[in-house]
């Protein structure tokens, strides 16, 4: 576990970002893990900065991305591949094709094993990013007794709608289902950039910082057992 304490969001996103443009430089065919929400935004913003540098080229870069809601249509401006379109695939020349994300495709239940079939053809990732909720959750894992290991349907805890309601204009507009890898899909990656940033990430992040407990009603506790794991905070996320 390497634990970099960032000074603030943009100096955050900024390492981040280098990170992943370092495995692309290293492998142009890389495997990229992605995540949506407001903390990778810059992230985003540095890697398509460097592909209009040319210092990456995404040409051969392939992904599979964490989380879709359920119930929202691809071209609704709230969803995770609208999302992945505005601030990284509509700026570089990753081929779409090579891009997935979850979608309903048939019943529910047919989605998840058409994800799962998806993920296990597409093999490790050399790097996944992930975010953490405000109770730790990774993913759409929520805390719970039990953690799904693969693609699951999971209905969205009241702090997670809560705190995805800023996207939304109401509340009540926020799905309140997700399609969602388990937690073994998401640590299948030689890296795991894991990101931290702002106040209301804070109790998760010095929660982690002061167990030596791994438990399923703090998801965020299992990225410990990873083998090559970053996890990289601003002083808001680590300080309060």
């Amino acid at each position: 576990m390497k634990i970099i304490v960032c000074d603030d969001y943009d100096q955050m996103s900024k390492k981040a970002s280098e990170i992943v443009s370092d495995i692309i430089k290293e492998n142009p065919k890389a495997k990229l893990g992605l995540a949506t929400g407001s903390t990778p935004v810059g992230m985003y913003e540095n890697l398509v900065k460097d592909y209009e540098d040319g210092k990456i080229d995404f040409k051969e870069v392939s992904s599979v991305n964490l989380d879709e809601y359920v119930g929202i249509d691809k071209d609704n401006p709230q969803s995770y591949q609208y999302f992945m379109n505005e601030h990284l695939f509509d700026k570089v020349n990753i081929n779409k094709e090579n891009t997935h994300l979850p979608k309903e495709d048939g019943s529910l239940e047919e989605s998840v094993k058409k994800y799962d079939k998806l993920l296990e053809e597409f093999g490790q990732r050399d790097v996944q990013v992930l975010g953490i909720g405000p109770n730790g959750h990774i993913a759409f894992n929520e805390p719970d007794d039990k953690l799904n290991m693969h693609t699951s349907i999971i209905n969205l805890k009241e702090e997670t709608i809560e705190a995805n309601s800023r996207f939304f204009d109401s509340k009540e507009d926020v799905p309140k289902q997700a399609m969602s890898m388990g937690m073994a899909d998401a640590f299948n990656a030689k890296t795991l950039l894991v990101l931290a940033s702002g106040k209301n990430k804070h109790k998760a992040v010095e929660k982690f910082m002061h167990t030596d407990k791994i438990e399923t009603m703090f998801p965020m506790s299992f990225i410990a057992l990873h083998p090559n794991c970053y996890l990289i905070v601003d002083k808001q996320a680590y300080e309060g």
